[in-house]
């Protein structure tokens, strides 16, 4: 793991986007010169602004307008980032995570809830099936 995400992952980058392409939805080798390789896909840990950008190439869809979609089902994404499951994983079909989009939030303890525990990360994924979910957790669960 790298120095960025383990930091992205602590909570120490929330000026950071964190992306997870799945191999079988990404075939471009030259994203492990950018991230992490890791099972079935990369990581990648860039700023918001340029991470922001490579999700809409990668994905065909903006990246906050992703979020917004994904924010009414709630699911399980890995706490490392790097997968899924799915909330419809017990019906028929395909459940592979295709991409996860993650930034992280600063504590606020006047908005109360997790925010008011510790930094916290919003992590939103796609799943083969069609279904997008988020999930969002304090640092300090990870």
């Amino acid at each position: 793991m790298t120095d960025q995400r383990a930091e992205f992952l602590a909570g120490e980058r929330p000026e950071d986007v964190a992306l997870f392409l799945a191999d079988s939805f990404v075939s471009d080798d030259r994203l492990e010169q950018f991230g992490d390789p890791v099972a079935d896909g990369t990581l990648i840990v860039v700023d918001g602004e340029r991470g922001r950008n490579a999700f809409q190439a990668a994905t065909g869809t903006g990246a906050m307008e992703f979020a917004k979609s994904a924010m009414s089902t709630e699911g399980e994404i890995d706490d490392d980032l790097a997968g899924a499951q799915c909330p419809d994983a017990g019906e028929d079909g395909d459940h592979e995570t295709q991409f996860v989009f993650a930034f992280a939030e600063e504590q606020n303890e006047e908005v109360g809830g997790i925010y008011a525990d510790g930094d916290v990360i919003h992590a939103y994924a796609q799943c083969t099936c069609g279904t997008a979910f988020s999930d969002r957790w304090n640092v300090t669960e990870a």
